[in-house]
């Protein structure tokens, strides 16, 4: 979506034009998840390898994240277009993680001049991996890439069915902060109609387990929109979660994209034939808020009181200095980010993982997408602005040495149309303009970014 012309001319509007554009702004509230900018689909080819020496030397971020991509999971479940491959076998594992070590020891020179202030292991579900190569992603860590466990926040991704007290041992040995454990939902039925292996037992079985072992943070993943779920089975999902007392909830729409098994039509399998993901996420925000629980985006609610045994370093919420290892795993310097290429069927995903595992070197970026100063700014303000403090104007004019609103006159339109609010301080969304969300970060996507994700061919 373009900006409005008249904010383009910087002239004055009228209250029909106003109400048009916001009217085709909140029709379609779920067109696109945009967790970073730009999006992983308008990365292509670099004209010229970049040598990760020129890459990480002048990065201004004080600390920087370590991510480790484990692409495998028990199964594939029919919302998921991300990276990963249904493959349980050990031995193919144990390759991948060889990979994955032989990149660290070459990338550690690079990066290893500033410290780690996060480090987060996603996927995937990596705790399909069998315990000693579990453990071995910490020794990684830690021998390889530098990683201080005690000035670090740790997170992990796992799953009811991998969940057992030999791999949470290994977490806690590691000083792990945060689990994060997807559910989606605790009736069968709609599990099974996301081709989810899941039965309401097991989950049951993984959190009493994970509630034993008294994590600072136990993060559950619900999903709403699913076929043939209720208002009445969401909330229901969503109290049997809260039972278990997490610190932090995430709660996602169903999304359907190319290659998802689950296509758009099954979001309105709801007995009525209407999409209610909207009065889902009402009805659950309004109970999340009434048992103290703080909104702090769309997806995020969490406990405000939760405190840790460590003393974290700080690390810039805009979230540069991402260094990325594993194949599928994305790194963010400020004007340039990379991965390995992208795929989600099987054929493209296997045939990738094939080629990581097979590489000798890692030491050059080729795929990926440079920022331009526009492209900053637009990350910038994303990155702000879809959170719940918003975007603060004086940290945006000190970082680019211009005025956000002189820059992007559109912006005047969320405040004016009551999507966000602005005062001398920052630019805020407001409660509606949080729930719109996916459709206020689309329309501010740059069209170079558009039309690189328009034209991308996902295999």
């Amino acid at each position: 979506m373009e900006a409005h012309p008249l904010y383009k001319k910087n002239t004055g509007h009228d209250a029909a034009s106003l109400h048009n554009w916001k009217e085709s702004l909140v029709s379609e509230p779920y067109r696109s998840y945009l967790y970073s900018y730009p999006h992983k689909t308008a990365y292509g080819e670099l004209e010229k390898r970049i040598e990760l020496s020129e890459l990480w030397s002048a990065e201004p971020a004080e600390t920087f994240f370590l991510y480790m991509h484990i692409p495998f999971c028990g199964a594939r479940c029919g919302f998921c277009n991300l990276f990963t491959l249904p493959d349980k076998r050990q031995s193919v594992h144990e390759q991948y993680v060889d990979a994955l070590e032989r990149q660290a020891r070459q990338w550690a020179p690079y990066v290893g001049h500033k410290p780690f202030a996060r480090f987060a292991i996603g996927g995937g579900t990596p705790t399909l991996l069998e315990p000693q190569l579990l453990e071995r992603l910490f020794h990684i860590a830690g021998e390889a890439m530098g990683l201080d466990e005690q000035q670090a926040s740790i997170s992990v991704e796992t799953s009811p069915e991998t969940v057992t007290r030999e791999r949470l041992r290994i977490l806690k040995d590691h000083y792990v902060d945060r689990v994060s454990m997807g559910i989606q939902s605790f009736v069968e039925q709609e599990a099974a109609a996301i081709y989810r292996p899941q039965r309401p037992l097991e989950v049951e079985r993984a959190l009493d387990l994970l509630k034993s072992q008294q994590f600072p943070v136990l993060n559950l993943d619900l999903i709403y929109g699913l076929p043939g779920q209720t208002i009445e089975s969401w909330m229901y999902s969503l109290g049997r979660a809260l039972s278990y007392e997490p610190e932090e909830i995430f709660l996602y729409p169903l999304y359907t994209r190319e290659h998802t098994i689950v296509k758009p039509e099954d979001i309105r399998r709801d007995g009525g034939g209407t999409d209610n993901r909207m009065m889902c996420y009402l009805a659950a925000r309004e109970h999340l808020l009434s048992q103290g629980y703080t909104q702090y985006s769309m997806r995020r609610f969490a406990k405000a009181d939760v405190s840790l045994a460590k003393t974290i370093l700080p690390y810039g919420c805009q979230e540069e200095g991402m260094v990325g290892l594993g194949c599928g795993a994305r790194s963010y310097t400020r004007n340039v980010h990379y991965a390995s290429r992208y795929g989600v069927s099987r054929s493209a995903t296997e045939s990738i993982i094939a080629d990581y595992v097979a590489a000798e070197r890692y030491d050059r970026a080729d795929y990926g997408f440079i920022l331009d100063v526009p492209e900053q700014k637009r990350r910038f303000i994303l990155k702000a602005l879809l959170h719940r403090e918003g975007l603060a104007l004086g940290a945006y004019e000190e970082r680019f040495g211009s005025r956000v609103m002189e820059d992007y006159p559109e912006l005047h339109l969320l405040p004016d149309t009551g999507l966000a609010e602005m005062d001398a301080e920052s630019l805020r969304l407001t409660d509606e303009g949080i729930a719109y969300s996916d459709a206020i970060g689309d329309w501010f996507i740059s069209p170079e970014v558009r039309k690189r994700m328009e034209g991308y061919v996902l295999a």
